[in-house]
């Protein structure tokens, strides 16, 4: 028996609750791992946004697709499913905070850390990861011990509100969308952010090099990147090998990190350091604008705590219209404490960019 876990929105999770809790759902993209789930195998369910443990269920099934509606009323994403039986399930006043003390020093994944240290995510960046099965047996105690009677973690109701996502209808279908609540924050960005940011910018022109890639760095940016790249001058581009028109270079020449293969782009970057997250968004939004049938990988890049922001800026309503699709649907969010990582990797030499995936993280 193995643990998995399995994270829920608070759309998904109310959607759940109130429903026969016997089918779980899963997106498309995730069937090659649901192929190796088997029966009595048990999920461990997380809450996103509120960031709360919520149950476990265990599967009775093996994997089945199916597209009727369960989790939304038209066009439900997760039909990759499992037949499940609900071992606990708890009401989210008492569902588990991951930086409750116990929980915090006890897992393999945050013990090491402060309770405000913000690059520990990476377990939770994707439903279906297994567990380590000590913090699985933890967890599923420790929840079973919260629905026999355990405390209330206060919430308040108009703050849980604001964490839905809304639905419009497009011509071809239904899509997610955000109406974030605050003003968009010009807060003057710390000196260490950007610093942090270039190197996270080095970081991931370094790793396209040595995948083979020739990359794409803005020339107002090269100086400050190669003196953290220091090998980087042969991979660099001195000029962008595309033939579109002048307001469409303009914008594209301006993306942070571009990879290329031959005359292709094949990945984009934008490495968010402001608190507002919202000039790579426009930009990535504008490329799809001018040039809707372009085909490419689209990542915004930044620092883990601002994960929901990400995702609120990019389920904008004026996002959702775009020709090409919903850019919720278009463009992952990469933590840079995955860039840190994927960087770690010995083999990227032998890696295939499509690596970068199992890292990347879609708007739910």
């Amino acid at each position: 028996m193995a643990y998995y876990l399995n994270l829920f929105s608070p759309e998904t999770y109310e959607a759940f609750t109130k429903s026969k809790q016997d089918i779980s759902g899963f997106r498309l993209r995730q069937r090659s791992v649901a192929e190796k789930i088997r029966i009595g195998d048990k999920f461990i369910c997380y809450l996103t946004r509120l960031s709360r443990w919520i149950g476990v269920l265990e599967v009775t099934s093996n994997y089945f697709t199916a597209e009727t509606p369960l989790f939304y009323e038209a066009d439900d994403p997760f039909v990759i499913r499992f037949k499940v039986r609900p071992i606990a399930w708890l009401p989210k006043e008492k569902a588990i905070p991951i930086r409750d003390e116990r929980v915090w020093r006890t897992l393999s994944f945050t013990r090491d850390y402060a309770l405000d240290y913000p690059y520990w995510t990476g377990k939770l960046r994707t439903s279906l990861n297994q567990l380590d099965d000590d913090d699985g047996r933890f967890l599923e105690q420790l929840i079973l011990a919260q629905a026999a009677g355990g405390e209330t973690f206060p919430l308040d109701e108009r703050d849980y509100q604001k964490m839905f996502a809304h639905r419009v209808r497009r011509l071809d279908k239904t899509v997610t969308v955000s109406v974030p609540q605050d003003a968009m924050d010009d807060v003057a960005v710390a000196t260490f952010e950007v610093r942090e940011s270039l190197k996270v910018q080095a970081l991931l022109a370094s790793i396209g090099a040595k995948m083979g890639m020739r990359i794409w760095i803005p020339r107002s940016d090269r100086q400050r990147v190669l003196a953290e790249w220091k090998s980087g001058h042969e991979m660099l581009l001195d000029e962008l090998p595309l033939n579109y028109d002048e307001t469409t270079l303009r914008t594209i020449e301006q993306i942070d990190v571009l990879w290329f293969r031959r005359r292709a782009i094949v990945r984009a970057f934008e490495v968010e350091h402001t608190t507002s997250v919202y000039s790579g968004i426009l930009r990535m939004a504008d490329l799809l604008a001018l040039q809707p049938n372009m085909d490419i990988k689209l990542h915004i890049v930044a620092p883990a705590e601002r994960r929901d922001k990400v995702f609120q800026e990019i389920r904008r309503p004026v996002f959702s219209l775009l020709e090409k699709g919903p850019l919720s649907e278009l463009c992952t969010f990469l933590s840079y404490d995955s860039v840190y990582e994927l960087a770690k990797e010995r083999h990227l030499a032998h890696l295939s960019d499509e690596v970068l995936d199992e890292y990347a993280e879609e708007a739910e």
